[in-house]
């Protein structure tokens, strides 16, 4: 079985903070932060506020050799992919596993053809955290880390020893039998969640307030749904039903990700979420025009964050 000892961890994000003080807490020094420059003295200085404790976690640089991870989380934005995979490199050594908690469909598939399917495990997140100025607050059991090989009928060596991490770090965790419907499906909520928020800019609360809204929300995950069912992958209706019930049990005040970026004018990740649907659909013959009316609309709020578009004349 492999032993994992070393921990590092690439982004520490909404999606990083879940992880990183009860790895911390766990493995000690042998859990560390990949970062440079900037980032490096901010965390080493200024370091991370998570539910209202002050961590200066360990930070290792990407340039450091010698000193490979036993496992790797990544929890960068999607846009940050290609550069972390260059990040990494020096952390990956002949055992290493990689676990990616990016949003998307496919870093999988970058991270495969980077370092080899050897390495690579499938993962994807179920949660809401709002991080805002280097600080989060939130439950850190509302929510879990799937993950497993991309069948789970029986559980592997490598699918073993990173249960065992999670655990002793307590960590919630859920191995699927079937991890590509289980990514698919959380691609296809956070379609209709996160565009439809970022988009009018309202909470998830706002899904139990509007029958507009969640029209939006429902049929922009049928046409991820379409898309899924000519790549052979199983969702429909029924997985779009059982959503319904969970999106009513998120915080009412959080917002997905894609809302808090553009709150804090920066870079949203539209291009991986929307862009990717219309990509497909075109590829596939499926129409998409809801994920169209996503991408175009929240580009212009972009183009009016960066000041392109002037509304104060």
């Amino acid at each position: 079985m492999w032993e994992i000892k070393k921990i590092s961890l690439i982004g520490l994000g909404a999606m990083g903070v879940f992880f990183a003080p009860r790895l911390f807490e766990a493995y000690g020094e042998n859990f560390r932060v990949i970062a440079e420059g900037e980032r490096k003295k901010r965390l080493e200085t200024q370091g991370v506020t998570i539910n209202g404790v002050n961590y200066k976690f360990p930070v290792v640089t990407p340039e450091k050799q010698g000193d490979e991870a036993d496992l790797i989380l990544i929890g960068v934005k999607g846009y940050g992919l290609e550069q972390a995979i260059k990040d990494i490199r020096n952390q990956v050594g002949k055992n290493t596993l990689i676990l990616s908690l990016l949003n998307g469909v496919d870093s999988e598939d970058k991270l495969i053809e980077a370092f080899g399917e050897e390495h690579v495990l499938y993962a994807f997140m179920r949660m809401s955290i709002v991080m805002k100025d280097g600080k989060a607050d939130f439950d850190p059991y509302w929510g879990k880390i799937h993950f497993g090989e991309k069948l789970n009928r029986e559980y592997s060596e490598r699918v073993l020893s990173i249960k065992e991490v999670f655990e002793k770090a307590d960590i919630p965790y859920e191995i699927d039998e079937d991890m590509l419907k289980g990514i698919w499906f959380k691609f296809m909520c956070n379609i209709g969640e996160n565009m439809t928020c970022a988009l009018l800019g309202i909470p998830f609360g706002g899904f139990r307030e509007s029958e507009h809204a969640n029209w939006m929300r429902i049929n922009s995950m049928r046409e991820v749904a379409a898309i899924a069912q000519k790549k052979g992958i199983a969702i429909g209706e029924e997985e779009i039903e059982m959503q319904n019930k969970t999106v009513m049990t998120i915080p009412y005040p959080n917002k997905p990700s894609t809302l808090q970026d553009l709150e804090a004018c920066k870079n949203t990740e539209v291009d991986m979420f929307a862009g990717t649907v219309v990509k497909m659909g075109r590829e596939l013959g499926v129409p998409t025009p809801i994920c169209e009316m996503f991408y175009h609309g929240i580009c212009v709020l972009e183009e009016k964050n960066s000041g392109i578009i002037k509304v104060n004349l």
